[in-house]
């Protein structure tokens, strides 16, 4: 097979972290007799000084014929006062619409030799592997909205969360694939005892359990999932939400490893899928060389799982990220003494060693 792979290294550590992934992402290729053929474009922050748009068009084309995207990271404050229709942000969310990305996966995995780094105690979170599958493109971030004005003589400002059955149904379906190739165990999360949306949404996660009658589903409010997610994670296994509900629980999450940094995402949907770590550009470290590659490493990973199929490249390249930590290796954020400190490169080299 030969595959398209746009690489959108973005702002700030973009670049760095790219690199390493993507030299992880060839040799994983190579092992699996797939060839990738490799394109760089511009969006966000990089994009606007070169562009004064955070999308060109130059890089919608190329993402509309790609295969798959690796995304490293956008934005920086030296775009904070740009116009807001041309924040770097904006680029991630024109991908989003024009790729019809309507689902964003965030796996969550603690092995025991990265548990001391949590917050919470290492019994608790040793083993936790959850996958947060977050609905992308409704909800209150899309629905209509009033900015702050003068009503009646007070300030207001609304907006408003709205779904339809088919939004719904698409992203419990998929989460109900994906949980066939894990524990076959659904959480819906959401807040069906308030909201109209959200009762809606549990109606209809229980019809479309009925169509996989191997995998269980079970719903939770979104309030009782923030404080299980903390009390007794390792419950869990596919947790699907919506878009304001997701943004939030996955974050959440994402601490129970003690690192943003090493985790990344998937956004999938109609078109190619998008795949980057869920940390930022980190700008006060960027062109440092100490940045953390294993998020993006990761969601080359993933992008092997889910855009290609390639389960066994996925899991050699999670394998070796593993034995990496285990043999002792660490970038500077991760660093503790009598450990291996890393730069960027190095730990990437290192992950490339370990890919078997």
């Amino acid at each position: 097979m030969n595959k398209q792979i746009v690489l959108i290294p973005g702002d700030g550590i973009g670049p760095e972290i790219i690199a390493a992934a993507q030299a992880v992402l060839t040799k994983a290729a190579a092992k699996s007799g797939i060839q990738f053929t490799f394109e760089t474009h511009l969006a966000g922050g990089a994009a606007i000084d070169a562009y004064d748009t955070p999308l060109p068009g130059k890089t919608l084309a190329a993402v509309r014929r790609a295969d798959a995207i690796l995304l490293g990271a956008v934005g920086g404050p030296q775009w904070d006062q740009v116009s807001p229709e041309i924040r770097p942000e904006k680029a991630i969310l024109g991908l989003r619409k024009e790729l019809g990305l309507y689902a964003n996966l965030r796996p969550v995995r603690v092995p025991a030799v990265t548990a001391n780094y949590s917050t919470l105690k290492p019994e608790i979170v040793t083993g936790v592997d959850v996958l947060i599958v977050r609905e992308l493109n409704g909800g209150i971030y899309y629905g209509e909205r009033m900015e702050a004005g003068m009503v009646e003589g007070r300030e207001q400002a609304w907006d408003t969360e709205s779904y339809s059955r088919p939004e719904i149904e698409r992203i419990l379906r998929l989460a109900c694939q994906v949980a066939r190739k894990r524990r076959n165990k659904v959480t819906s999360v959401d807040k069906a005892n308030v909201l109209a949306s959200s009762r809606l949404w549990r109606k209809t996660a229980g019809q479309v359990a009925q169509e996989y009658d191997d995998v269980r589903i079970d719903h939770m409010y979104v309030d009782n999932c923030a404080m299980q997610l903390v009390l007794s994670p390792k419950q869990f296994d596919v947790v699907v939400t919506s878009n304001l509900f997701g943004d939030i629980l996955s974050d959440e999450a994402a601490v129970l490893t003690g690192s943003i940094g090493m985790l990344p995402s998937a956004s999938l949907g109609d078109g190619p899928g998008l795949y980057e770590p869920i940390h930022g550009s980190a700008p006060d470290i960027a062109g440092q060389g100490i940045a953390n590659p294993i998020g993006t490493i990761l969601s080359a990973a993933l992008l092997m799982r889910h855009s290609f199929g390639a389960e066994a490249a996925a899991g050699q390249i999670e394998a070796a990220v593993e034995r990496s930590l285990a043999d002792g290796y660490r970038t500077a954020d991760l660093y503790q003494p009598g450990l291996t400190k890393l730069s960027t490169e190095e730990m990437g080299r290192k992950i490339l060693e370990n890919l078997r």
